[in-house]
């Protein structure tokens, strides 16, 4: 049974008992939600009691059913007991033991927020003025010579059965018509969700300063995708591979670095991650890894070592699959069995409003971008191959 899945995620008498291993970390504390999501438990449900909320069950959404849904934007949870809490009391207390222990650390501490549903505990959720908030917008017109799912979420009872499921199996295959007054709420509200967790990550920095270990940690900051508020007429995220939802924060601090507070343009991936970190720490990078190690990057002794990235979006049961190349000018979107596509030019359409896929004049452009994300997708994947016979 699934970690994850009912009845153990709150099984707290287990949780109790159980911190891994779990993907290849030695130690992990979890809990599996979005602020007032039916699946609040684990270790957090835990600290919750162990911290006096016995009622903790009462701020969440029952698995079968929902809260009032009066409760919107402001979160009835104290403060002192959002999860927000919990991560920087448990990072702080682990940081702790590997001072007290000597020993070296990788320590993931993954907030939750940002993310809908759009709740937090007050006074963050009168933090930010509504009326005072620029708000994006779709221009006329710009998802005429885009693929038809752009163009449907754009009506208020879209029909997105050709996709497979209805659409309903896939993020973002909904109407993204949203009444104006609402979603300057929900972007009020999503700020200072923001705000707490930027609280919540500067106490971690603190007890980095406090334990000594400043000067011998490095520090990133990042997300796994953007988030649409209106641009381009969307809401959230979905198959729509703008650069609202591709382009991610990303800090590193790292004690060695030449140059403070630089902000460099070069082509990092999420995926690249993993062999960075390794490469900082003078560890062996595995041949099965896909990305590059950027620690040169992020010292600052190179300007970049990439020239694309490739991001991708499969979501099953629905029958869209894509695939988007990405240098330092040029968008490329290909869908799995379909003619259509996308095509930017990031340098004279930084918006993204003018898909180029199948203008006439962009055909020449398009064939050799096609060839450098074949050269792309040949070159991701490790060539290297073990010897197993003489023969």
């Amino acid at each position: 049974m699934s970690y994850e899945s009912y009845p153990i995620l709150q099984d707290l008498d287990f949780w109790r008992k159980f911190n891994g291993p779990f993907y290849g970390f030695q130690h992990i504390e979890l809990t599996r939600n979005h602020t007032n999501e039916g699946h609040a438990g684990q270790h957090y449900g835990v600290w919750l009691e162990e911290n006096g909320c016995d009622n903790w069950r009462d701020y969440y959404m029952k698995p079968a059913g929902s809260m009032d849904p009066a409760e919107r934007h402001k979160w009835r949870i104290p403060e002192r007991f959002h999860y927000d809490a919990w991560i920087a009391e448990r990072t702080n207390a682990l940081l702790a033991e590997y001072v007290d222990n000597d020993e070296p650390f990788f320590l993931w501490s993954s907030f939750f927020d940002p993310h809908p549903p759009y709740l937090v505990s007050e006074p963050w959720d009168t933090m930010y003025d509504p009326d005072k908030l620029t708000l994006p917008t779709v221009t006329k017109g710009e998802h005429d010579a885009n693929p038809p799912h752009f163009g449907l979420t754009q009506q208020t009872n879209p029909d997105f059965s050709a996709f497979g499921e209805t659409g309903k199996g896939m993020i973002g295959m909904h109407s993204h018509v949203h009444d104006e007054q609402e979603l300057r709420k929900d972007i009020a509200v999503y700020y200072g969700m923001i705000s707490l967790m930027d609280k919540y990550i500067g106490k971690i920095l603190d007890q980095l300063d406090r334990l000594g270990l400043a000067d011998d940690t490095v520090v990133m900051f990042t997300s796994d995708h953007g988030h649409a508020f209106g641009h381009h007429g969307l809401i959230a995220k979905g198959p729509f591979h703008y650069e609202d939802l591709l382009r991610v924060p990303m800090i590193v601090r790292h004690p060695e670095q030449k140059v403070r507070g630089q902000v460099s343009d070069a082509l990092q991936s999420l995926v690249d991650c993993a062999p960075t970190f390794l490469g900082l720490a003078e560890l062996p990078i595995p041949r099965s890894m896909t990305g590059i190690d950027q620690s040169a990057v992020w010292l600052g002794e190179m300007e970049r070592i990439r020239d694309h990235i490739l991001c991708e979006n499969h979501h099953e049961p629905t029958l869209i699959h894509l695939k988007t190349y990405v240098d330092d000018r040029y968008k490329l979107t290909v869908y799995y069995n379909r003619e259509y596509g996308e095509l930017f030019d990031l340098q004279e359409d930084p918006g993204e409003l003018r898909n180029l896929w199948n203008d006439p004049r962009a055909a020449e452009l398009k064939s050799k971008l096609m060839l450098r994300y074949i050269w792309a997708e040949l070159g991701k994947e490790p060539m290297w191959m073990p010897r197993v016979s003489g023969a």
